[in-house]
């Protein structure tokens, strides 16, 4: 792997850590439905969207 990569699987078992001691589970909890996951993946998505918008405004400021 490239050091990118190795950098993005760090982050991803560092965000993992953070997980399991916020909410005392990790991915293979099943608790949740294939549903209830979509939800938690949309409500994710829509938060990045959100982030992405106010940076692109943050830009339009800028020029």
């Amino acid at each position: 792997m490239s050091k990118i990569e190795e950098r993005v699987c760090k982050k991803i078992e560092e965000r993992a850590k953070v997980g399991e001691n916020k909410y005392g589970v990790t991915m293979e909890r099943k608790d949740l439905s294939k549903e209830q996951w979509l939800v938690h993946l949309q409500e994710e998505l829509m938060d990045a969207c959100v982030y992405i918008e106010k940076l692109l405004d943050d830009f339009q400021r800028i020029k």
